[in-house]
């Protein structure tokens, strides 16, 4: 969920002034009054009650420090929508003329006896549970973690358990994570419980581990797929050659190279690259030649290759 910003929502700044707070307040309430406003009216309410509620945080100064502190998200789930409106003074909303009944609607609560300083009646209900003690509140998960963890092609592939160190409240936890094979990099991998604790007594927030991938000295990856680099002769790539592959798993292929293979040209060995997810399914391994031509000659090899030259070689 998002944070809301009731500062923002009034526009005013966070040093604002209760003044301040109190006259932004007024000008957006006559702006969005459910009788005045133009337009959509159902999206007026919902304006009203979103600036309506920004102001009974924010000229609570209670209230506003403890928004100002954990943010909305934390301060919403420690307070209720009936909490935020405990003991807000509601004269100078309808000083400008909006009755309780569009409260209530629009709230669920409205008049039901005391006295304002206007002599008129302002104390408001909120429904028959709202007083008793001890009522349950939803909590609000503490701060997640995040640790950065090397993997390498083989542990992509096979799988592996890792013991990670991460630092948590001040002192050094660890824990094993389990990687599955088909792991890619950017990959986060969640252990539940292993964040910050909650500042409001709820459950401690998550601790997730990133993915870097350790570069390979042979294999360049691309998704699922690998890729290798085996270098030829320039007589090689006309007669033809074999060449000999490794493989992730440890295997060693030997290749055939056809007569006329253009450098850079890309040949596969089907199903030899990472698996796709969790699945039996894997990529594919390309292996790209690469045809060396010789940066010097000697005396010999340009003359033969003047005399292949003049043979239209």
């Amino acid at each position: 969920m998002a944070e809301t910003d009731y500062y923002k929502i009034l526009g005013v700044s966070k040093n604002a002034t209760q003044e301040e707070i109190k006259k932004a307040y007024r000008r957006l309430a006559q702006k969005y009054h459910p009788d005045r406003a133009k337009g959509n009216k159902k999206e007026a309410e919902e304006q009203f009650k979103r600036i309506s509620e920004a102001y009974a945080v924010l000229s609570n100064p209670e209230k506003r420090r403890e928004y100002d502190a954990y943010g909305s998200q934390a301060f919403r789930a420690k307070f209720s929508q009936e909490d935020i409106f405990r003991g807000f003074d509601f004269s100078d909303i309808f000083d400008l003329g909006i009755s309780d009944s569009f409260f209530s609607r629009l709230f669920g609560f409205g008049r039901t006896g005391s006295c304002s300083r206007s002599g008129r009646t302002r104390v408001f209900q909120f429904g028959p549970d709202i007083f008793k003690t001890g009522a349950a509140k939803p909590s609000v998960k503490g701060e997640d973690l995040q640790v950065e963890v090397p993997i390498t092609l083989h542990e992509m592939a096979f799988g592996t358990e890792k013991l990670i160190s991460f630092q948590r409240n001040g002192q050094v936890e660890r824990v094993t994570v389990k990687i599955p094979p088909g792991t890619l990099p950017g990959k986060k991998l969640r252990v539940a419980e292993k964040g910050r604790p909650s500042p409001f007594g709820g459950p401690p927030g998550d601790l997730y581990v990133k993915l870097k991938e350790v570069e390979h000295p042979v294999f360049k990856r691309d998704g699922c797929d690998l890729y290798v680099d085996r270098h030829i002769k320039l007589t090689e790539s006309a007669l033809g050659t074999k060449v000999t592959v490794p493989t992730l798993d440890g295997k060693t292929m030997s290749l055939k190279v056809p007569p006329g293979t253009a450098s850079h040209t890309k040949m596969r060995l089907k199903n030899y690259g990472l698996p796709r997810g969790q699945g039996k399914e894997r990529g594919d391994q390309y292996v790209r030649i690469i045809v060396d031509v010789p940066a010097t000659l000697t005396k010999k090899q340009k003359a033969l290759l003047e005399e292949l030259a003049r043979e239209g070689l």
